[in-house]
């Protein structure tokens, strides 16, 4: 689990499970299909309804469940997903809560997702996406997104880029 921002840390399932789960004060975005949205939802087939109403994003209490899958194509990851993800990051940190992102090994979704949210917050302000990418890397080394969520990142990156309030604390580390 490591410190990307105040207050917000990417991790992985087990950082969740050991360190997370039973602990007060905590924020989780479950950026991951299996187990969390698959028992949230209790499907027991290849994948839930789309007729249901929380087939992309659950909520239950402090936690965000995302119906998120690594794959190779861009378009298989729904905005609503990682917009609804972002305005969770935003509410908890608001109230002042610890908040962890994380994904099955904590590599590719909810470091996208860690990434996306410091675009947002205006961390990257006047970088293109690669520049932001390098910067990311050093606060980040373990980032390494399949090839969907990083080209999800990449089309979209404009679109997320300042569109918070930088108004959070400095950047854990930066002088």
């Amino acid at each position: 689990m490591i410190e990307i921002y105040k207050n917000i840390f990417i991790g992985n399932e087990l950082d969740y499970e050991q360190t997370v789960k039973y602990r007060d004060g905590w924020a989780v975005v479950h950026a991951c299909k299996e187990p969390y949205h698959r028992q949230a939802l209790c499907y027991t087939g290849r994948a839930a309804s789309k007729t249901h109403p929380e087939y992309l994003v659950a909520r239950r209490g402090d936690r965000l469940i995302l119906n998120l899958v690594d794959v190779d194509n861009p378009d298989w990851i729904s905005p609503v997903i990682i917009d609804a993800a972002i305005e969770f990051i935003d509410d908890a940190l608001k109230k002042d809560e610890y908040v962890l992102i994380h994904c099955n090994q904590g590599m590719s979704r909810s470091a996208g997702i860690g990434f996306l949210y410091l675009s947002h917050l205006g961390i990257f302000h006047n970088m293109d996406f690669q520049e932001a990418e390098r910067k990311y890397i050093e606060l980040y080394p373990p980032y390494n997104p399949a090839r969907g969520m990083r080209e999800f990142i990449r089309l979209s990156w404009l679109d997320y880029r300042n569109a918070g309030e930088a108004a959070w604390p400095d950047l854990v580390g930066a002088n």
